[in-house]
């Protein structure tokens, strides 16, 4: 790390009272590979970017919230457990919570992300807080991940439980295909548009060959999450039967 990169690293550090053995790993956490590709074309061979982080973190995530679920929520059982862990390892969730750690303000971003507003984008605070939770598990523990974490998804949980919280629409489109298609909803990418930074895309979500909905993103996921969101609308606005459909909370 050069002295800025060290100097944002453990301005992190103080705000999360925390204090790394290890800061390289902390600062991988933070390094976007819009920042990481710059710096590899200015001939910096030994920086990596947050991306093999985010792959731990992910499942960091969803071990700490199913451990809150079965030991704090004991009257629930595991299908509405599942469909709370997934409203709760939302985007929507993780990027909130990543704001409300200031993450985007330690990011290291490329200058053309940094232009176009990365440090906001719900993608990428999402990704950085699971590289961020991965790091921390590495290199503290995964007892330090729940010291820091436990409070801040439980909140979450219950926001989920008593409705406050919008549910996520690719596990309540899936919930409705499966019981009245018996399929589960395919995701294609139609095109992408732009380069690096600047990269739309253009996704439809297809049940049974049908296209049921549309989306663009900043992000593939950000496409696929709002072409679910019009397919499961239109789903239960055009439904025939009066069966009702699921809905995350079991509401």
């Amino acid at each position: 790390m050069n002295d800025i990169e060290r100097k944002i690293v453990e301005d992190l550090q103080n705000r999360l009272n925390i204090t790394f053995f290890k800061e390289e790993l902390l600062f991988e956490a933070l390094v976007h590979t819009s920042y990481y590709n710059e710096q590899r074309q200015s001939g910096r061979v030994e920086i990596r970017s947050n991306e093999r982080l985010e792959f731990l973190g992910d499942a960091v995530v969803d071990l700490l919230i199913c451990e809150i679920l079965y030991k704090e929520y004991p009257d629930l059982d595991e299908g509405m457990m599942a469909k709370i862990k997934a409203a709760v390892a939302s985007e929507e969730v993780l990027s909130d919570i990543a704001r409300s750690l200031k993450l985007g303000s330690f990011l290291f971003l490329g200058k053309g992300e940094e232009k176009s507003g990365g440090r906001m984008r719900n993608s990428i605070l999402a990704d950085t807080l699971e590289s961020l939770i991965a790091a921390i598990y590495m290199d503290l523990g995964y007892e330090k991940v729940k010291e820091l974490f436990w409070e801040r998804f439980r909140f979450y949980i219950n926001e989920v439980l008593e409705g406050r919280k919008l549910f996520d629409y690719k596990t309540a489109l899936q919930e409705i295909t499966q019981k009245r298609y018996h399929v589960i909803p395919e995701y294609a990418l139609i095109r992408t548009e732009g380069k690096g930074h600047d990269k739309v895309f253009f996704v439809e979500v297809r049940v049974k060959g049908e296209t049921y909905g549309k989306g663009i993103g900043k992000s593939k996921k950000e496409a696929e999450k709002k072409a679910a969101k019009e397919a499961y609308e239109k789903l239960v606005r055009d439904r025939e039967d009066n069966t009702g459909f699921p809905s995350l909370c079991g509401m």
